[in-house]
């Protein structure tokens, strides 16, 4: 459990920091230097950000079964919690 805890701090604290570099590129205030770092570590953190998701969309897909067989059932945000399938 306190792997599952480190990744969604580490997942946030990516996130947040790649929306802190966004706003610092988008005020114009960084010089060519800086803009460049930022730039590369932004990409840098979009990956983590995205293996991280990946990673928990095989950890749910491989949680859904359906009669022994893993099934993939579409979200849809703001259905409630007593519309969905066990």
């Amino acid at each position: 459990m306190a792997d599952e805890e480190t990744s969604r701090g580490s997942f946030e604290d990516a996130l947040t920091e790649l929306e802190r570099i966004v706003e610092q590129m988008e005020s114009g205030e960084l010089s060519l230097e800086e803009s460049l770092a930022a730039f590369e570590r932004g990409i840098k953190l979009t990956r983590e950000c995205q293996q991280a998701l990946s990673k928990a969309e095989q950890k749910v897909s491989a949680l859904i079964e359906h009669n022994g067989e893993a099934t993939l059932t579409d979200f849809h945000a703001g259905d409630d919690e007593d519309d969905l399938e066990p």
